[in-house]
């Protein structure tokens, strides 16, 4: 028997892989890549390599309690640089942008990211030159 594609529920299928993207589709995601950024978008289409296009797709920045997210438009994900990826729960991503942290401008943000890296750089040289000019503590003696 043919089962029409309009009655097909991809959920009962138990698919895995890419072809479990399938169910994703038409939804609002949020993905996080290898570089840690997060995109959110609405999912339109995949490939075989788990290549997702995105569409109305943006960038959430988080610095601190402040976040602000940076348009991307359509956007294109090379699947090999995504960590995870689920469906955005609206409700929840209303309490978390309105109430626990405050959106700033893109340019804010932006500047924020950018001094929040010098400073995680400049702790890591510290970190390592004092390692390497303090001795080692003698706890024996």
């Amino acid at each position: 028997a043919v089962v029409p594609m309009a009655s097909l529920d991809l959920g009962s299928l138990h698919l895995t892989g890419t072809a479990s993207l399938a169910e994703e589709l038409d939804k609002r995601l949020l993905i996080v890549l290898r570089d840690g950024k997060k995109i959110l978008g609405t999912m339109r289409s995949f490939d075989q390599y788990a290549n997702i296009v995105l569409e109305h797709a943006v960038e959430r920045v988080i610095v601190g309690k402040c976040f602000s997210d940076v348009p991307l438009g359509l956007y294109v994900i090379r699947g090999e640089n995504v960590v995870l990826l689920g469906q955005v729960d609206e409700a929840k991503d209303l309490i978390t942008t309105q109430q626990l942290l405050r959106q700033v401008s893109v340019d804010e943000i932006l500047e924020a990211r950018a001094q929040a890296e010098e400073d995680r750089k400049l702790k890591a040289n510290l970190s390592r030159h004092l390692s390497k000019t303090l001795a080692p503590l003698d706890l024996d003696s």
